[in-house]
């Protein structure tokens, strides 16, 4: 029987001194996992491009812990699954955490948890604008040739809050206390690409038009002839957002929540299904095995004006019918053959 000798792998983001990773007796870190993420920041500078984005107003020659040491300490801490700044009482002397932020082992301890706190505290809206466009670059240098179309979806998602930081505020629908932001993220690969950080019970779509407008002008700029699509659900369909795509000539599809009319213009649809499922159920009752009967997805298209809309827009509907039932949703889009191939929204 022959033993496979010891897995090692070098990295080469400690400068001068490589780091290998192989198995040992002794429990060094639990968090060995960070360092080929590590090895990844260090090709593609990110942690370098975020901390360089942010003011630091200290005085060098007071100052033990650098912004960029504390940005790695801090996303890697949260890659890590520690989601609180206290459990960098542990982590500053953890010798993985050490080498991620760029300090030997047997060297001096990381910031502690007070001392992130204030780091954190101190960052300002300019620099939150700056990061925004490190996002945004990093995004665009993902491309090794310019892209023809991009889709991007856009997601207000609940951020539980375990305390009463400030701007939390209690979600009766989502039953806690939290922060409601906003992600833009392409939806080929989920590539995040823009983050507002929100109250936790403002409108899905507050500042959504904004987000989206500073997105589409920001590629444009280095694509200028990219064609931009862009989904959400039900509480990014609002006018506001109908009229930003528009006007910056954005291909969009939007969920729209059901109103009377609605559904007096879908009615027959609806029947329609109800009545293809009936005779579908019909015709497995006399086979045997008798087969599942798959629920009928009929889709239609029609044009329709809220009254706070300026004009019509197009209307998609689909209607099914199941053993539990039957359920109708909306979608308004102005994707190009949305009239004649409905079902492909």
């Amino acid at each position: 029987m022959s033993i496979q000798p010891a897995w090692q792998y070098p990295l080469d983001f400690f400068g001068a001194r490589p780091i290998v990773i192989e198995p040992s007796p002794a429990l060094l870190s639990s968090d060995g996992g960070l360092l080929p993420i590590r090895q990844f920041d260090e090709r593609i500078r990110l942690t370098a491009a975020f901390a360089q984005a942010l003011d630091d107003p200290r005085a060098p020659a007071l100052s033990e812990h650098t912004f960029l040491e504390m940005v790695r300490s801090r996303i890697d801490g949260i890659l890590a699954d520690y989601e609180d700044q206290n459990d960098h009482d542990t982590l500053r002397s953890d010798p993985v955490f050490q080498v991620i932020a760029g300090r030997s082992p047997d060297g001096d301890d990381l910031a502690s948890p007070p001392t992130l706190s204030r780091f954190e505290n101190r960052i300002t809206i300019a620099s939150l604008k700056r990061l925004r466009d490190v996002f945004i670059d990093q995004f665009s240098a993902a491309f090794p040739q310019p892209p023809r179309r991009l889709v991007f979806d856009l997601d207000a998602v609940d951020d539980p809050a375990p305390g009463h930081q400030q701007l939390t505020f209690w979600h009766g629908f989502y039953d806690q206390n939290q922060y409601l932001p906003l992600f833009i993220t392409r939806a080929a690969n989920d590539q995040f690409v823009l983050l507002s950080l929100r109250p936790g019970t403002v409108h899905a779509a507050l500042g959504a038009d904004d987000d989206l407008e500073y997105l589409v002008k920001r590629l444009r700029q280095v694509w200028p002839d990219v064609v931009i699509y862009v989904r959400g659900d039900a509480g990014l369909g609002v006018p506001w957002m109908y009229d930003t795509c528009e006007r910056w000539q954005i291909y969009y599809t939007f969920g729209l929540r059901s109103t009377a009319v609605l559904r007096r213009h879908s009615a027959a649809l609806l029947a329609q299904a109800v009545a293809a499922y009936d005779q579908a159920r019909q015709q497995a009752a006399l086979q045997e095995p008798r087969p599942d009967v798959p629920p009928p997805r009929l889709f239609q298209g029609f044009g329709y004006q809220a009254g706070s809309w300026p004009h019509a827009r197009h209307v998609i509907v689909k209607a099914e019918a199941t053993a539990q039932g039957t359920n109708r949703r909306f979608i308004v889009s102005n994707r190009p053959g949305a009239d004649l191939l409905p079902e492909a929204t």
